[in-house]
């Protein structure tokens, strides 16, 4: 069945684009009869085409688990193509369907000929976006409420078991949440560096890792695979590479995880301690919207 612009334009992406224009864009889709069941990409790939939906449904699968089931008309899954990002989710076709799909290299060249397209497509992408980050914003909040109420309780307990007669269980009890009150504490503020401004450690025998995550009091690194990771409970040294200056660090490994560890860092004197500061707050700032 042919696709009309005003079938297109019940998708956000294409609103306000003239007809004449979606006309364009879609004579520009390869059109795909696609069976049953076909994986059409897996979570952790790289897009290369953006795929819209005409005809029939397509799931969307995370861990295993359908988290969304898309129906004509639909993008499926449009913000790894167009930002380059790897699938965060799986999507197989659940009934017979139809696709139009146009590699995403074709797509950007077609944009770069067509800018009257793109600004209008490009406005909707980022309206689009900017709403999930409020929707995100909002979950974010409700989440770290919880978490403060649920530390404040568990503090509550954790006193609760002191105070009173110990018992076999008061020693487990105790562990458990003590445990769960540190780990909630130093993993709350933790920061992923982005690209823009890459942190690295260097390490005593001068190997040079990659920083994945950081807080005041934490460092998560990866670990080359052909290197050996100290084991937990070990001391740890070495050197924080930020954008501007160079930290001299120590700590304790406090977990091994894949290809990486997670080291607990130990205190700073007064000028270091400012100089991470504000490489957080820089860091910070480009993963939150002010």
């Amino acid at each position: 069945m042919p696709i009309t612009p005003s079938d297109l334009r019940a998708v956000p992406l294409f609103h306000d684009i003239t007809d004449g224009h979606l006309g364009e864009l879609v004579a520009a889709f390869e059109r795909r009869e696609v069976p049953a069941g076909e994986v059409l990409f897996e979570a952790g790939t790289m897009p290369t085409h953006f795929l819209l939906l005409v005809g029939g449904e397509v799931a969307l699968f995370d861990a295993g688990e359908v988290r969304f089931r898309l129906r004509p008309i639909a993008p499926i899954a449009e913000l790894g193509p167009l930002t380059g990002l790897r699938r965060t989710v799986s999507a197989r076709t659940t009934a017979p369907s139809e696709i139009l799909r146009l590699a995403t290299g074709t797509l950007f060249q077609f944009f770069e000929q067509h800018g009257d397209v793109a600004f209008p497509f490009y406005h909707n992408l980022l309206r689009i976006v900017a709403d999930k980050v409020k929707r995100d914003e909002r979950r974010l909040d409700e989440m770290r409420t919880n978490i403060i109420r649920t530390q404040k309780a568990m503090k509550q307990l954790r006193d609760l078991v002191l105070e009173h007669e110990e018992t076999p269980l008061s020693r487990p009890i105790f562990d458990t949440l003590d445990g769960l009150i540190a780990h909630n504490r130093k993993l709350h503020y933790m920061v992923r560096p982005p690209p823009a401004l890459r942190t690295a450690a260097r390490l005593d025998d001068g190997t040079v890792v990659e920083v994945t995550e950081m807080s005041d009091t934490a460092l998560r690194l990866a670990i080359p695979g052909d290197s050996t990771a100290p084991a937990v409970g070990s001391p740890w040294t070495g050197v924080l590479i930020l954008h501007d200056a160079e930290i001299p660090v120590s700590g304790r490994v406090e977990r091994a995880e894949g290809d990486g560890i997670l080291i607990e860092l130990g205190p700073f004197i007064q000028e270091y301690a400012d100089r991470l500061q504000d490489h957080l707050t820089r860091l910070q700032l480009l993963d939150y919207v002010v």
